[in-house]
C-alpha cells in the first residue's frame, strides 16, 4: 500500500496512480511519515526530516524559491501535520505559527519559509522524499516512470480542486507548473544535506540547553 499526502502539491501524483490503478492511503505528512515507521504502509513521500537514511529515490516534493503553502504566520505554534516545515522554521530563527499544505493558501500576511531558506542559503527546498520500507524495485519503476511521464491533469478535476482552497485555477495551475517540482539533482541533494545538518546542530543545541 502507497501512502499519500493529501495535498495540492501531489496532485500530479495522485492522478497519475489513479491512471494506473494504484490504491492509496491518503492523510497529512505527519501521519504518513507514522504510518511508514510503522510498517502499515509500503511506500510514500514522507518528510525530509525522517527521511535521513531511509531507503529513498531521487525523487521530493522541491520549491526553488517560493513554495507558497509552507508559511509562518503571525501568531505561535507548530503544525501538527508538519513535520519538516516545523524545523526549518527553527533554523531560520522564524517566531510565529507554521502553516503549511492547502489550509496555507487561505492565510494573509504571513512568509514563505521555502524563500527564506532560499534567500539565505541559495538553494531549493526538499520538503519529503519518496522512500520505501519494501518491494523496493516495483516503487522504484513506478516513481521512475512517474518521473519521466508527463502529468496533465483534467481542466475539471484542478478547477474542482483550486475552487476548493479558495484560488483560481490559474493560481492553482501556476502552482504546480512554475513552483512544485520532483526531480533530484545535485543542488537539491547539496540542500537536503544542509537541512539534516542544520537539524541535527539543532537538535542538538536545544539538548545541550535543555529548550
Amino acid at each position: 500500500m502507497l501512502g499519500h499526502i493529501d495535498y495540492l502539491n501531489l496532485l500530479p501524483f495522485y492522478q497519475f496512480l489513479k491512471k494506473k490503478g494504484i490504491k492509496v492511503k491518503k492523510s497529512y505528512p505527519s501521519e504518513i511519515n507514522k504510518w511508514f515507521d510503522e510498517g502499515k504502509i509500503d511506500a510514500a513521500f514522507i518528510s525530509s526530516i525522517k527521511a535521513k537514511n531511509k531507503k529513498c529515490f531521487n525523487a521530493g516534493i522541491i520549491a526553488k524559491k517560493e513554495v507558497k503553502s509552507v508559511l509562518i504566520c503571525p501568531g505561535e505554534g507548530e503544525d501538527i501535520e508538519s513535520a519538516t516545515s516545523n524545523v526549518l522554521a527553527k533554523i531560520l530563527a522564524q517566531n510565529g505559527r507554521v502553516v503549511i499544505g492547502d489550509k496555507a493558501f487561505r492565510e494573509k500576511g504571513c512568509k514563505d519559509l521555502a524563500t527564506l531558506w532560499h534567500e539565505k542559503y541559495n538553494l531549493p527546498f526538499v520538503f519529503a522524499l519518496f522512500c520505501t520500507n519494501k518491494n523496493h524495485e516495483k516503487y522504484q519503476k513506478i516513481i521512475n516512470s512517474f518521473l519521466h511521464t508527463h502529468q496533465k491533469i483534467p481542466y475539471v478535476t484542478l478547477k474542482k480542486y483550486a475552487k476548493k482552497l479558495g484560488i483560481s485555477y490559474q493560481e492553482a495551475r501556476d502552482y504546480l507548473d512554475k513552483t512544485i517540482y520532483y526531480k533530484l539533482g545535485w543542488r537539491e541533494k547539496k540542500a537536503l544535506k544542509l537541512f539534516w545538518r542544520k537539524a541535527h546542530e539543532l537538535a542538538r543545541n536545544r539538548k545541550t540547553t535543555g529548550n
